[in-house]
């Protein structure tokens, strides 16, 4: 079975393929990186990037996953899968407040909206608390993986307890996952996107 994965960043190949081989080793990945999408993106280079976005889409075998959270809604407009469905889906099963924290201020609307769809499809419209991290992203540009995750655990817990009634955290950006381990303690759920995307894309390619 063979899925192709849209990337904005080099780091994504080697986090899916070290899911995929603890997953499903025989699954085939193949990694599409292109960092001036997103730059794209946030100059508003909109019609020329679809027409782009939907043509690796469509030469494709197999289904395509995009791991960008800012080119989620035209990847998904062009046939992809978004990487943070899945997750979204599961944020709303928790039934109770959401605290959404994200990095990239191009991020927050695609994410939010899709956040409000998957409540919505559960019935279950809920209270959604933004907590944006913008001051953090060069961290992550600049490769900082360790810090980046130590200080984005360390806000969510601030958050959290600051909120009282959270039911549910959800880590926006596939490049946020890695705190997501750093928070096993919190007593509330953290949901990170690319474990749950790709058991999900793999599915449909099984299928």
């Amino acid at each position: 079975m063979t899925v192709t994965l849209l990337h904005t960043a080099e780091v994504h190949r080697s986090r899916f393929d070290d899911l995929r081989d603890q997953i499903s080793p025989d699954a085939e990945l193949r990694h599409v990186v292109r960092p001036r999408w997103l730059q794209r993106a946030q100059d508003g280079s909109a019609a020329a990037l679809e027409e782009e976005i939907a043509g690796v889409v469509a030469r494709a075998q197999g289904p395509v996953l995009c791991t960008c959270t800012t080119l989620g809604p035209v990847a998904e407009s062009a046939g992809a899968m978004r990487v943070d469905w899945p997750m979204m889906r599961a944020a709303a099963h928790a039934q109770g407040p959401v605290l959404m924290a994200f990095c990239l201020e191009s991020t927050y609307a695609p994410s939010l909206a899709l956040l409000e769809r998957a409540l919505a499809e559960g019935g279950t419209p809920q209270k959604v608390y933004p907590l944006p991290m913008p001051q953090y992203w060069p961290l992550f540009e600049a490769g900082e993986t360790d810090a980046f995750e130590a200080v984005i655990a360390g806000e969510v817990r601030q958050a959290v307890a600051a909120q009282g009634d959270v039911a549910v955290v959800v880590l926006a950006q596939a490049s946020m996952a890695g705190a997501a381990a750093r928070l096993e303690d919190l007593g509330v759920p953290v949901l990170s996107s690319p474990e749950l995307a790709l058991r999900a894309v793999l599915d449909v390619a099984g299928g």
